[in-house]
């Protein structure tokens, strides 16, 4: 595609987004923009780091300087999540040039694949799965866990976008629950919002806003503060964290334990308390390479598995072929439409694999509700940092969470590579 060509389908394509009235999700995006990739498949971002992952699992004795146990491992886990951010929000740019629109799973889409640690035994394997299970609205609910070291994360995503006058905002709603079974300890984490910049120059990239929180059942709260480069001045990808000994302390900044500021796309420091004095180096995002995720080759995959059913798409998308890229896709999009009206039909409704629904207004008592109640949070399942949502959000009243139900992924005994 010419560059004139591409610029003309880009203009197109910004005036129909501003001008779309529904979910951004169901529309149609320039070809070049597409990524080759399906978004079930950024689960996995979570796990690439799997030393972080699994490492509070090592930290039983207090620091030398005598900072405590519980400290120690809230410290382990935010470095953790910080490092799950750089792949989840910013590695289309350096590998594509530009940030790159997912393609959309559909209903009962899968991704498995597990990572196999040889080189610490001390860690064992760690098994992802991830499953679309629901299209309209979009979810993609995902389970990591390691059997060895009996710890395990599990969520779900699902995002809302909504055009303004230069940049694309995007609402996450979900969270993720991470448990260290060995050491009896639980963390929920919310998921920040965030927005597409520059769409007018044709070069979009992610930054992350708003807020994220990580409650641990120790009672130890981490606030995380994103921000970025502004019209004028600050650097992009910026964040602030601070750690507090108890929810309700996050009130106050000077009762901060720990302040960690940097970009999570590169360097951060950590200091004790609320200033910047004694800082230290807390995380470097480029000395940490990433561990990829072992999938099974595409002809031993199931039918379902993002892979093997994107395969021509992504290969069309690959080879800059516009007119396969829409070939495949609509007929893939068109099959699983043909599969819906089977299913109204007959009067069924397609049976999610590995996850379930749980209603939680019928009095559910599980870490979930413990960790949103320290937190003074709605069980409410609504978006974007916090779980009650802003004003336009308080009408929602659904209290459904999707759940990884393990047994149904032990009875299968899945080959994940």
């Amino acid at each position: 595609m010419s560059g004139y060509a591409k610029s003309s389908s880009w203009t197109s394509f910004l005036k129909s987004i501003t001008s779309f009235n529904g979910d951004l999700s169901t529309l149609t995006a320039p070809p070049f923009i597409l990524s080759p990739t399906s978004l079930s498949e950024y689960s996995q971002y979570w796990g690439e780091h799997p030393d972080l992952f699994l490492g509070p699992n090592f930290i039983t004795k207090p620091g030398e300087d005598g900072t405590s146990v519980e400290h120690l491992r809230m410290l382990a886990v935010v470095k953790w999540f910080i490092s799950t951010l750089k792949s989840q929000y910013c590695s289309r740019n350096e590998s594509m040039g530009t940030e790159k629109k997912p393609l959309n799973p559909f209903l009962g889409e899968l991704f498995v694949g597990k990572w196999e640690n040889k080189e610490h035994p001390n860690f064992g394997e760690t098994v992802l799965l991830s499953e679309q299970v629901s299209h309209h609205p979009p979810v993609t609910a995902y389970s990591i866990f390691n059997n060895k070291n009996k710890t395990s994360l599990q969520g779900y995503n699902q995002v809302k976008a909504s055009i303004s006058t230069a940049s694309l905002s995007v609402k996450q709603f979900g969270h993720a629950l991470l448990e260290y079974e060995n050491l009896g300890e639980q963390y929920l984490v919310t998921l920040p919002p965030l927005h597409i910049e520059g769409m007018l120059v044709a070069s979009p990239f992610v930054e992350l806003e708003g807020n994220s929180y990580i409650q641990s059942s120790s009672g130890l709260l981490c606030v995380v503060e994103f921000s970025g480069r502004g019209y004028f001045s600050g650097k992009k990808n910026t964040f602030k964290a601070r750690i507090f000994q108890k929810a309700s302390d996050a009130a106050d900044k000077e009762k901060a334990l720990y302040t960690i500021t940097g970009q999570w796309s590169g360097t951060s420091t950590i200091s004790k308390g609320k200033s910047k004095k004694g800082e230290e180096l807390f995380y470097d995002a480029s000395k940490l390479k990433a561990e990829h995720l072992k999938v099974k080759p595409i002809e031993n995959q199931h039918e379902l598995e993002s892979r093997r059913a994107w395969k021509d798409v992504a290969d069309a998308i690959k080879n800059g072929d516009f007119n396969q890229i829409h070939e495949e896709k609509t007929f893939l999009e068109n099959e699983q439409r043909k599969m819906r009206k089977e299913e109204e039909a007959q009067g069924t409704k397609w049976q999610r694999r590995w996850f379930s629904d749980e209603d939680y207004s019928t009095g559910i008592d599980d870490a979930f509700v413990r960790l949103a109640a320290s937190l003074n949070l709605s069980t409410k399942n609504v978006p974007s940092g916090t779980l009650v949502g802003d004003k336009e959000d308080k009408k929602t009243t659904s209290a459904m969470h999707w759940r990884f139900q393990r047994k149904n992924w032990d009875a299968e005994k899945v080959i994940t590579a």
